[in-house]
């Protein structure tokens, strides 16, 4: 047979490689999907209810170290027991249907009370396609490069959950990924000096440098500004990450864009931060576009291009109307730099994110900046809930 690989980019995922092989002699093919980019920082998690037979055609991308889990049927398709693919939850629950009907016979043969069973269950799994009573799928990536369709984008859908969380140490093994600790050296002056540690590029994989540095945000805080520069395609990224700790709340601001120079307001946005522009029906979860420290002209370029650049509603399989909805966002978002009155939200339950105000250290009258308790769930997606700061030595030295 013949195997042919395709090494293309997908913006949500980075760079991959489609495999696909084909038999002239029985007519069997094969499709797989891995990813060739870099494991993401997070984790992520894809919660969707389905309730119609339009969300079995949602497109799924499931890398081989993702568990897709259907909660009601106490269903669960493990790590790495089947290769990646671009696919739909149709086409996954086929799947699982397909790998269940292949050792039928043989178990017929040998334990028929074990097969009835299974045919049983098979049953329950074909009625799923048919969505005659909603269910919950789940897919739970620890290196983030999974993805479930958002049919609606770029406004949020009710349907879907996406949850970024911090893979265990468990996780990171088994994704092979080593965690070492190395002592601070207290002597050495970081907001003095600007560090280089050697990398790959993200585009084209050759050796590049990264530099990373303290910066103090006036009115703000530290930061940690790092910047990939790639001396063989030219291509440039910076990312911004907290210097500091968890604030004790969460922070909400909203700005009132009325003139054309708030698109030069500085923002920092941390990996925690949502943004959300009301009058276009628009949100950016957390995770999405990472830290970015820039302007906001800036970040709404970033949206633009992230928002151009989907996969799934470019090509000859692109649906018309959701390519003129998209359009029509495009021209709606360009128009808010300067032009149309909006309202720019950004939410971050971390307290990390930053936007400038032009007045300090006096009052901005079209900035507003909340502070609020963080609910539960959100604690729960920073790690909170779980960590103990005080008292633990006590316990460690009961338990001994």
């Amino acid at each position: 047979g013949v195997t042919r690989l395709l090494l293309t980019r997908i913006p949500f995922f980075k760079e991959i490689i489609v495999s696909s092989f084909a038999c002239d002699s029985c007519s069997w093919s094969n499709t797989e999907i891995q990813s060739a980019g870099r494991i993401q920082e997070q984790g992520v998690r894809y919660t969707l209810a389905v309730t119609s037979r339009q969300d079995m055609n949602r497109e799924v991308v499931k890398t081989d170290c993702a568990t897709a889990r259907i909660p009601e049927l106490d269903f669960e398709i493990p790590a790495f027991t089947q290769k990646g693919v671009l696919t739909t939850i149709e086409g996954i629950i086929d799947r699982a249907v397909a790998g269940l009907e292949q050792d039928q016979p043989i178990r017929r043969a040998t334990d028929e009370e074990v097969a009835n069973k299974i045919d049983e269950f098979i049953g329950k799994l074909k009625q799923l396609k048919e969505v005659h009573s909603s269910f919950t799928f789940i897919i739970d990536d620890p290196s983030g490069n999974s993805f479930v369709e958002n049919p609606h984008a770029p406004q949020k859908d009710d349907a879907l959950v996406v949850t970024h969380y911090r893979r265990t140490p468990q996780q990171a093994a088994m994704l092979g990924l080593e965690l070492e600790e190395k002592p601070a050296d207290s002597a050495e002056d970081l907001r003095n000096e600007v560090l280089q540690f050697n990398t790959n590029c993200p585009e084209c994989n050759a050796p590049a440098n990264t530099n990373m540095k303290l910066v103090q945000i006036p009115h703000f805080k530290e930061v940690v500004i790092m910047a990939t520069n790639c001396d063989s395609c030219g291509h440039r990224t910076n990312e911004v990450k907290s210097g500091g700790a968890i604030e004790p709340q969460g922070t909400r601001i909203t700005l009132r864009i009325t003139d054309p120079s708030d698109m030069t307001r500085d923002i920092l946005k941390s990996e925690t931060c949502s943004v959300e522009i009301p009058e276009l029906e628009f949100e950016l979860g957390m995770g999405a576009l990472g830290g970015k420290f820039t302007t906001l002209e800036g970040l709404l370029k970033d949206i633009r291009e992230l928002v151009e650049r989907n996969p799934f509603t470019l090509g000859d399989s692109s649906a018309p109307s959701k390519t003129e909805k998209l359009q029509e966002f495009i021209g709606k978002l360009q128009e808010v730099k300067g032009k149309t009155k909006a309202h720019f939200i950004m939410d971050d339950p971390a307290g990390n994110s930053y936007l400038q105000n032009v007045y300090a250290p006096e009052e901005d009258p079209e900035l507003k900046v909340e502070r609020y308790e963080r609910t539960f769930e959100q604690n729960e997606d920073l790690g909170l809930n779980d960590m103990k700061t005080e008292g633990y030595e006590l316990e460690g030295a009961s338990a001994r």
